[in-house]
């Protein structure tokens, strides 16, 4: 596709006539400001940065880990009656925060909102790298990781097989699908665009590495047509995914008979809190980003108002969830379950209960009704580390408090964490961290191809494009 610098216009294949685009947005002008940043010869000495950092912390996990299996489970802060402490929190919070990479990638995708376009990539990739950090819990958390292989359905030595009355092991199912999934959609969202990039790279390691992943690429007609047909059922095994894996792990709690865990509200309430939380991250990335970045035209105001939307929806209803489980501790007439809700409002751990409302509803319900508040970029990133602090906290008053306090007053317990505890949540973020950032720099971050298909005046088709050489 040609384009003339001098003017913000483009020429027509068809006409050869110069069509006025938008302000600064070309499909040149969009295909160069993403590219430069993967094929750059140079790295901001920013990145290396944020990316020290990162493998400084993930290196904390290294650390924490390698005692962990040298000595047990011992140094964490579990007892009982608090059989579970940080593993599980944080599992269940870095599931959480992978839902809004599926729901914006599939669910938006299959109701054709074109505002998904230009967040969808990193989202997807947001997604992958949390269920990393969640998958490594469940391996650690049960003591002898080296045994892990015994959760596979495969029949033992000695004939025994896994005990899938377990939801340990409906956790290894769900947790598995919906990574693989998820890879594979993220990989196939990226094929024409590792085509754009094999075609601009300069060096011959580059070209061939992203000539291997763009599978043969050539932007044909029937590249386009299976490349849609394979997103759009992908997206539809996907969707799925969305409610049933945090349904599934909602499981680890409301199948015991505990007062607090025992609740049929807990699957809609977890996907609700899970799409709450994977939003507030998708925040949290996309405005360091943007403004990093200067992709401001790209990622605008109006992505983040919708975001803020989306948040204020599923924040009522975890709110309700809220709701009921009070409402239910009273309803019930059972005095294990008022004593459960008493206790975790004014018992010694309250003040977690009270740090989860004011950020997960006070603060949040409260002012993202104002759009002015909702297009603030600084007051958006505030709110979206609130909500991520508030949704750590429930997992940890749901798994902490309905714990330490049993029935019998004689077992009753407490729970502090350990430094090793809290190196492994740390070291779980470094991670993260070091892994989104390696994608940043590796890989088109944002999808060019969709984002060329909906600049204002294109009229452009996948033969078209072909066609261009675009």
């Amino acid at each position: 596709m040609k384009d003339d610098p001098q003017l913000d216009k483009q020429i027509d294949p068809e006409t050869g006539e110069y069509r006025v685009i938008a302000p600064g947005q070309t499909f040149l002008s969009v295909t160069e400001k993403i590219t430069r940043i993967v094929l750059t010869p140079t790295t901001p000495l920013g990145w290396f940065a944020v990316f020290g950092v990162g493998g400084a912390l993930a290196t904390l996990l290294l650390v924490a880990l390698t005692w962990l299996f040298l000595v047990g489970t011992g140094i964490w802060g579990i007892t009982q009656p608090v059989a579970w402490g940080f593993a599980i929190i944080n599992f269940v919070w870095w599931i959480g925060i992978g839902h809004a990479g599926t729901l914006i990638s599939a669910i938006l995708l299959l109701f054709k909102q074109s505002w998904r376009n230009s967040i969808n990539r990193f989202a997807e990739a947001m997604t992958i790298f949390a269920v990393v950090c969640a998958g490594m819990f469940p391996l650690i958390h049960v003591g002898r990781p080296w045994l892990a292989y015994w959760m596979l359905p495969v029949p033992l030595t000695m004939n025994v097989w896994p005990q899938f009355r377990s939801p340990l092991m409906w956790d290894v199912f769900a947790v598995s699908t919906y990574a693989t999934i998820s890879v594979v959609f993220w990989y196939i969202g990226m094929v024409p665009d590792f085509g754009t990039m094999r075609d601009r790279a300069e060096s011959k390691f580059a070209k061939y590495a992203y000539g291997l992943c763009s599978l043969g690429w050539r932007g044909s007609v029937r590249h386009w047509m299976r490349y849609e047909t394979a997103s759009l059922l992908l997206a539809g095994l996907a969707t799925p995914l969305v409610l049933s894996v945090h349904t599934v792990i909602s499981f680890d709690f409301a199948v015991a008979v505990l007062p607090g865990w025992h609740t049929t509200i807990f699957p809609p309430y977890f996907v609700a809190g899970a799409i709450y939380s994977g939003f507030a991250m998708v925040l949290t990335l996309a405005i360091p980003l943007r403004k990093f970045y200067h992709l401001e035209e790209l990622v605008t105001e109006r992505h983040i108002d919708n975001m803020g939307k989306v948040m204020l929806a599923t924040g009522f209803i975890v709110a309700y969830g809220y709701a009921m489980e009070v409402f239910m501790a009273w309803y019930s007439g059972s005095h294990w379950e008022a004593f459960m809700m008493w206790n975790r409002m004014f018992g010694p751990m309250g003040w977690s209960y009270w740090v989860l409302v004011t950020c997960n509803l006070a603060i949040p319900l409260t002012t993202l009704w104002s759009r002015k508040l909702r297009t603030s970029i600084g007051y958006m990133f505030f709110i979206s580390i609130v909500v991520n602090t508030g949704m750590w906290f429930e997992r940890f008053v749901i798994v902490v408090t309905s714990l330490y306090r049993d029935y019998l007053p004689s077992s009753w317990g407490t729970y502090r964490a350990t430094k090793w505890d809290y190196m492994t949540y740390v070291g779980t973020l470094g991670l993260f961290t070091a892994l989104f950032l390696l994608f940043v720099r590796f890989l088109p971050m944002i999808p060019m191809s969709e984002i060329r298909m909906m600049l204002p005046g294109a009229k452009i088709t996948p033969k078209k494009a072909a066609e261009a050489g675009d």
